[in-house]
C-alpha cells in the first residue's frame, strides 16, 4: 500500500521532517510533490522512531508545511545502467546532460554498491601505462589500485587529470576493453567545459563516462556524484568485463559538502569541523577499487584532491593516505619554475609498484632503476640545502655533479609536454641517461650486471641519440641565458 504524508513538520535548510512515518528506511528514496504541481526528489537520511529526516535533492524552497505531499518510494537511489552510458555526459546525480536523452536501462543499481568480500579480492598487479615519466616509473600505477593526486589550490592537476584520461592504457586491454568513468564534484562551469571539450578533442570521449556536478549545483547532489561514479564503474567492469579507471576531482569538494550537510543535521564537528565520520565515508568510496575473483574486469582509482593552503596534514589529504596505497604529490614550487607535470618525486609512491613492475610487466630494471633515482635525487636535495649555507662553489666535486643531475632530472624527467606520451621503453632508457651523468661509483642501489648492462660509460652515445644531447642542451639553454644577459647589458 503507497501512502502519502501530507504537510510537513519543519524545514531546516536543505532538509524537512516528517512525524508519524511508518516503516521507513535509511537511505530510502521519497517523491515530495509541492502545492504548485512541481515535483522533487529526496532521500532519509535519519530516523528517530517515527520521525524521518529527509534531504531534498532541489533544495526546500517553495515547500508547504501544510500542503505538501510526500511519498516513500521503498528503494534507496538507483542508477538507470547499460552499455549505452559510454560516451554520455550526466549529471552529478545519474541524469543526462548532453541532450541524447535517457538511457534505456537493463538494470538499476543501489549508488551504494555492495560490499566486496576480502576474500574474493584478487591482489593488484600489472601496471597502467599513463604516460608521464614521473608516475610511470617512480609511482607506478597498478590496475585495481586506488592512487590519489595531492594538489593545491590552482594548480594544474585538471590539465594532468586530462592527460591520464588521454593516455592511460593497459597492456593487453585495447580498444573496447578499457574505458574511463570521470567525475567532477564543485567544478566551475568553465572547468567542466574544458574537461569536455579536452575529452572530445582527443577523441576519447567515447570511452569517457562523465558525471559533472558543477559550483552552482546543489550540495547534495555534490555527495552522490562520486557514488553514481563508482556504480557506472563497478557496471562496466564487473558486468560488462572491462578495464576502468575512475578519475574523482576533487575530492576537497566533496567532503566539504559532507561537513556543511553534518553541521545542517546538528551533529557534533571533529578537526576543522569534519565530522567524525570522514574516515569511514571516504573510504566507502575508496574500497570500491580492486579486482574480483572471477570477473575479467577491473576498477582503478585516481582520486584528486586540493590541499588546503597546501597543507598536506589536513584531515582530508591525511585521510586519504591512510586509506589509498601511495599518493602522487604536485609541488608548487616545480610549478612555478615552468615544470608540467610538477609532480614532487620524493614524497611520491605507490605501495603496489613492487608486484606490477619488473620482468614480465615492465622491464627488469624498472624496480633498481626506480630505487637509485629516488636516492640520487635524495643526494641532491642534500647538495641543495648544503650550497644554501656554504654556497656552491665550496661543494665537492661529487655534490657539484649532483647539483648538475638534479637540474637535468627536473627539466628532462619530470618536465614533459601536454601531449608528450612516452612509454614506458622510452622513460626507463630516459632514466639511465640522467644516472650515467653520474659517477658509476654513487649508483650503489644496483646490482653490477645490470649496471654493466645499462649504464652508458661513452658519453658519446648521448650525441648520437635521437633526441638532442642531454648535456649539451643544458649547455646551449646556459650559453643562450648568457647571450641574452650580454644584450640586456647592451640595450
Amino acid at each position: 500500500m503507497i501512502l502519502d504524508y501530507v504537510g510537513v513538520k519543519e524545514i531546516q535548510g536543505s532538509l524537512i521532517v516528517l512525524d508519524g512515518v511508518e516503516d521507513a528506511s535509511y537511505d530510502e528514496m521519497v517523491d515530495i510533490r509541492l502545492e504548485g504541481g512541481g515535483k522533487r526528489q529526496g532521500r532519509i537520511v535519519k530516523i528517530e522512531g517515527k520521525r524521518a529526516v529527509i534531504q531534498v535533492f532541489e533544495g526546500t524552497s517553495s515547500i508547504s508545511l501544510s500542503n505538501t505531499r510526500t511519498r516513500l518510494m521503498g528503494h534507496p537511489m538507483e542508477l538507470s545502467l547499460s552499455p549505452e552510458i559510454l560516451g554520455r555526459v550526466f549529471s552529478g546525480a545519474g541524469e543526462p546532460i548532453d541532450g541524447l536523452g535517457k538511457v534505456f536501462s537493463r538494470k538499476k543499481v543501489d549508488i551504494n554498491g555492495m560490499p566486496i568480500n576480502p576474500v574474493s579480492r584478487v591482489y593488484p598487479r600489472n601496471y597502467i601505462n599513463t604516460g608521464i615519466s614521473t608516475i610511470d616509473v617512480l609511482a607506478t600505477l597498478i590496475r585495481g589500485q586506488k592512487l590519489p593526486i595531492f594538489s593545491g589550490s590552482g594548480m594544474k592537476h585538471n590539465e594532468l587529470a586530462v592527460q591520464i584520461a588521454r593516455q592511460a592504457k593497459i597492456l593487453g586491454a585495447e580498444g573496447n576493453n578499457f574505458a574511463i568513468v570521470f567525475a567532477a564534484m564543485g567544478a566551475k562551469n568553465d572547468v567542466a567545459e574544458y574537461f569536455r571539450r579536452k575529452f572530445d578533442e582527443s577523441g576519447v570521449l567515447q570511452r569517457v563516462v562523465m558525471f559533472l556536478n558543477l559550483s552552482n549545483d546543489s550540495v547534495i547532489e555534490r555527495i552522490l556524484t562520486p557514488r553514481c561514479a563508482l556504480t557506472a564503474a563497478e557496471y562496466l567492469a564487473f558486468e560488462l568485463g572491462m578495464h576502468i579507471l575512475v578519475i574523482m576531482t576533487d575530492m576537497t569538494s566533496y567532503a566539504e559538502a559532507v561537513r556543511e550537510f553534518s553541521s545542517s543535521k546538528g551533529e557534533i564537528p571533529g578537526r576543522k569541523g569534519y565530522p567524525g565520520y570522514l574516515y569511514s565515508d571516504l573510504a566507502s568510496l575508496y574500497e570500491r577499487a580492486g579486482m574480483v575473483e572471477g570477473k575479467k574486469g577491473s576498477v582503478t582509482q585516481i582520486p584528486i584532491l586540493t590541499m588546503p593552503n597546501d597543507d598536506i596534514t589536513h584531515p582530508i589529504p591525511d585521510l586519504t593516505g591512510y586509506i589509498t596505497e601511495g599518493q602522487i604529490v604536485l609541488d608548487r614550487n616545480l610549478e612555478n619554475m615552468g615544470f608540467y607535470p610538477p609532480v614532487s618525486v620524493l614524497p611520491s609512491l605507490s605501495r603496489l609498484m613492487k608486484d606490477g613492475i619488473g620482468e614480465g610487466y615492465t622491464r627488469e630494471d624498472h624496480s633498481a632503476l626506480a630505487n637509485q633515482l629516488f636516492a640520487s635525487y635524495s643526494k641532491v636535495m642534500d647538495a641543495r640545502s648544503l650550497a644554501s649555507v656554504i654556497g656552491e662553489d665550496d661543494l665537492s666535486s661529487v655534490d657539484k655533479q649532483y647539483i648538475k643531475f638534479g637540474k637535468l632530472f627536473e627539466k628532462k624527467f619530470v618536465n614533459q609536454g601536454f601531449n608528450e606520451n612516452r612509454s614506458i621503453e622510452e622513460s626507463l632508457d630516459l632514466g639511465w641517461k640522467l644516472l650515467s651523468t653520474l659517477p658509476k661509483k654513487e649508483l650503489d642501489r644496483i646490482g653490477d650486471d645490470m649496471l654493466n648492462k645499462y649504464y652508458i660509460e661513452d658519453e658519446d652515445l648521448l650525441e648520437r641519440n635521437d633526441n638532442p644531447d642531454i648535456l649539451g642542451e643544458e649547455n646551449d639553454r646556459e650559453d643562450d641565458n648568457e647571450d641574452e644577459s650580454e644584450d640586456e647589458e647592451e640595450s
